[in-house]
């Protein structure tokens, strides 16, 4: 009686985790889903860490209790490695070769100035400057505190800079060690997020280099409170269902929006490929790894991060949001080296993203 009582319980497990399986694959590919026609497929991609971390117990379970079973959920990682490989990479750090540049991408958040002591020197601009990066995109800068005596500290380390602002709180910066050629707003339909693109010559090449801020889901901070509260299970069953709700939307039409911002910085980017100019992309996407924005900027370039990185770099850190959203991608021209999300500094709402990037060798 034991033995078939055992013989159902394996079967019946072994048929939830194949279910588990499929729910990851369609999650962990669902960046391929434009959220514009499917708004489900942001949600999908945010699911994609849990059922993971879903197929690790079902693993764990397999190895204490039927070791035979354990190809089920080795299946599953065999069948997910690319957007496992997306989410979370593992990769080993090495010195960056001599010549590499360093690029820093870091979305300051006003630069926090109300957090810095009247006096005292802002953490976020020192740290900009103690970063050793050659080029700097910020997202989310203050023209304020851009105007006043504090930037020029950074100004002393970076002899070219340029600013765009289009709303109040979003102000995109480049700081660089070589020559602005040229800039040009990308075109995208955007009540106060924008893209700018810059051609700088990088030791003697002209280079592009895109900063991006796209649609937020413009969160208020109650409903980060309350998205806190959900996931620390501090509010009722039946508030904590419409309020999912509610939450969800706000992420599926900011998503929707998003798109087509992705997709004309996308265009862009190959009109200058076509031409055989190298290109770099920065800036705070807000959308995860598993997302249809960062897939279709991504589409012909590499992930620094993927590429060099080690674990889920979650670069946003408040109210319990964990998740990537800031990235750095470049052209086959590069190869990317160390790159980091980097949690020692927290005065913003984001952490700073950098990486190396050698200049490969003409074929």
């Amino acid at each position: 009686m034991l033995k078939y009582f055992k013989k159902i319980t394996f079967r019946v497990v072994g048929v939830v985790n194949i279910i588990s399986i499929l729910a990851m694959l369609i999650t962990g590919y669902s960046d391929r889903i434009n959220p514009t026609d499917h708004p489900i497929a942001t949600i999908l991609g945010l699911l994609f860490p849990a059922f993971i971390i879903l197929n690790v117990g079902f693993l764990i379970f397999w190895i204490f209790f039927h070791w035979r079973g354990a190809w089920i959920p080795i299946l599953g990682f065999i069948l997910c490695y690319s957007p496992i490989r997306i989410y979370a990479p593992f990769n080993l750090q090495s010195t960056p070769p001599e010549g590499s540049i360093k690029i820093l991408s870091y979305n300051v958040l006003m630069f926090a100035p109300w957090d810095v002591p009247v006096g005292e020197v802002n953490p976020i601009m020192k740290y900009i400057c103690e970063s050793k990066a050659d080029i700097v995109c910020l997202q989310e800068a203050s023209p304020h505190e851009l105007d006043s005596k504090r930037d020029s500290m950074i100004q002393k380390v970076y002899a070219y800079k340029d600013s765009t602002q289009k709303a109040k709180s979003n102000c995109l910066v480049l700081y660089s060690k070589y020559p602005i050629l040229s800039k040009e707003i990308i075109q995208y339909e955007s009540r106060s997020n924008l893209s700018v693109a810059y051609l700088l010559k990088v030791k003697g090449e002209k280079v592009l280099v895109i900063n991006n801020h796209f649609e937020s889901i413009g969160f208020s901070p109650d409903e980060k409170q309350e998205f806190k509260s959900i996931v620390k299970g501090d509010i009722k069953e039946d508030s904590a269902r419409s309020e999912s709700r509610r939450l969800l939307t706000k992420l599926s039409d900011a998503a929707k929006k998003r798109a087509p911002e992705a997709e004309a910085v996308a265009a862009y980017i190959k009109k200058y490929r076509d031409k055989g100019i190298g290109v770099i992309v920065c800036g705070d996407f807000n959308d995860s790894p598993i997302s249809y924005t960062r897939h279709t900027v991504a589409d012909g370039l590499t992930d620094c991060y993927v590429s060099s990185g080690r674990g889920p770099g979650f670069s946003y850190n408040n109210n319990r949001m964990y998740v990537r959203i800031d990235h750095i991608l470049c052209s086959d021209e590069w190869e990317p080296y160390n790159a980091v999300v980097d949690s020692k500094i927290g005065q913003s709402d984001h952490y700073p993203i950098s990486c190396w990037l050698k200049k490969c060798p003409k074929p």
